[in-house]
C-alpha cells in the first residue's frame, strides 16, 4: 500500500491529466475508496492546491488552472524553459513516436500561472518553424487543443478540410494523437458514421468541446496501426500486393509501416499491400527496393515491373568503354 504523501502526488498528477474527474473515477484510478479520495482532496486544499468541485451528474473534481506547478517547485524562468523545451520536443518528434513530451506539456500548461502562460503564448506567436521536406506545419496551440480533446473524454465538433480542399464539420469522439515522424494524425470516432477515422492534424481548422461525454468503446482500435493502414493504402487509386522472403521485422525495415500494410506469410515471409498512383509508379518503387520479391497482384504491376527490369537489363548488357577508350 502506497504512503499518503505518494498517493497525494499521484492524485495531483491524475487531476492534472484532464479537466474533470468524478470521485468514482479517481477512486478506481488510485485503487482507493471514495472516502479516501474525499479525504485526500481536502488535504490537497489544506496545503494550497486549488481543487474545485463541480456539481451535477457529470460533475466532479478539477485542478484549477494556474494554482501551481506540481509536483516540482519551479520558478518562473524554469517553468517557462521546461514548457518551451517540451513544446519543441513535441513538434519535432525528437523523442520518437511516443506521447511523453506532448502529455507533459499538456499537464504543465494547464497549471501554469497566468503570467508564465502569457509569455509562452507570446513566444509561440513569434517563433517560426522551418518546414521539414515541405511538410505542412501545425501550431503548438492546435496540437495542445487536440491532445486536450483526447484527454477530456468529451465529444468534440471538428472543423476539417480534406486533401481536395472540401470543408466539413462533424462530431467526433476524440481518442489519440499519433506522430509518424512526418506528420501528426488525430484518431477519433466519427459519430454520424460510427466509424474510426484518422484526420491529418494540420488540416484541422477548429476543435470545440460539445459538453457530451464520450461513449466508451468496448474494443477500441490500435491508433498506430489505424494510421499506418490509412497512410499506406489510401487515398491511392491502385494497390499492389507483394511477397518478400523476409520475416515481418526485416520486411518492415525494407518497406516501412507508413508505406505498406504487412502480414506474415509463414515464419520467413511477409505479404505487403502497397498503394500507389499507377502500375508504372509502383513498379519503379518496387524495383528501387533492390530486394527479392514476387508481385502477387495486380497483373498490371507485375507486367510493369518485368518491363522495367528488362529495360534496365538491356541498358546494361552491352560493352561499356573505359575512360580514354576511343570506342573504335
Amino acid at each position: 500500500m502506497i504512503s499518503a504523501s505518494a498517493r497525494l502526488l499521484r492524485l495531483v498528477s491524475v487531476l492534472a491529466a484532464r479537466p474533470s474527474w468524478t470521485c468514482a473515477e479517481l477512486a478506481e484510478r488510485l485503487g482507493v475508496t471514495d472516502r479516501t479520495v474525499r479525504r485526500d482532496v481536502a488535504r490537497l486544499r489544506e496545503i494550497g492546491y486549488a481543487v474545485e468541485s463541480e456539481p451535477g451528474p457529470w460533475g466532479g473534481y478539477r485542478l484549477r488552472a494556474g494554482s501551481r506547478v506540481p509536483p516540482l517547485i519551479l520558478d518562473d524562468e524554469e517553468a517557462l524553459a521546461v514548457a518551451v523545451g517540451l513544446r519543441e520536443a513535441a513538434l519535432s518528434g525528437a523523442l520518437g513516436g511516443d506521447q511523453a513530451a506532448l502529455s507533459a506539456l499538456l499537464k504543465l500548461r494547464q497549471v501554469l500561472p497566468g503570467r508564465i502562460a502569457r509569455r509562452l503564448e507570446e513566444m509561440d506567436a513569434a517563433f517560426v518553424h522551418t518546414p521539414r521536406t515541405s511538410e505542412p506545419q501545425i501550431t503548438s496551440g492546435l496540437l495542445l487543443e487536440l491532445a486536450a480533446a483526447c484527454r477530456r473524454g468529451e465529444r468534440a465538433r471538428l472543423a476539417y478540410r480534406d486533401g481536395k480542399g472540401r470543408a466539413t464539420v462533424r462530431d467526433v469522439d476524440p481518442y489519440r494523437l499519433v506522430h509518424t515522424g512526418r506528420r501528426w494524425y488525430f484518431v477519433a470516432r466519427d459519430v454520424a458514421r460510427d466509424q474510426w477515422r484518422t484526420f491529418r492534424a494540420d488540416r484541422v481548422e477548429r476543435v470545440q468541446p460539445t459538453g457530451q461525454p464520450v461513449r466508451e468503446q468496448a474494443d477500441p482500435p490500435d491508433p498506430a496501426q489505424l494510421v499506418a493502414r490509412a497512410t499506406a493504402n489510401g487515398p491511392y487509386p491502385l494497390t499492389a500486393t507483394v511477397r518478400l522472403p523476409l520475416p515481418v521485422g526485416r520486411a518492415l525495415r525494407v518497406i516501412p509501416a507508413s508505406v505498406g500494410t504487412h502480414r506474415p506469410d509463414g515464419p520467413g515471409a511477409t505479404v505487403v499491400d502497397i498503394g500507389g498512383p499507377d502500375a508504372d509508379g509502383l513498379a519503379g518503387y518496387l524495383l528501387g527496393l533492390a530486394v527479392p520479391l514476387r508481385v502477387l497482384g495486380p497483373e498490371s504491376v507485375r507486367e510493369a515491373l518485368v518491363r522495367r527490369a528488362r529495360e534496365l537489363l538491356a541498358d546494361n548488357s552491352g560493352e561499356v568503354g573505359g575512360v580514354g577508350d576511343p570506342g573504335g
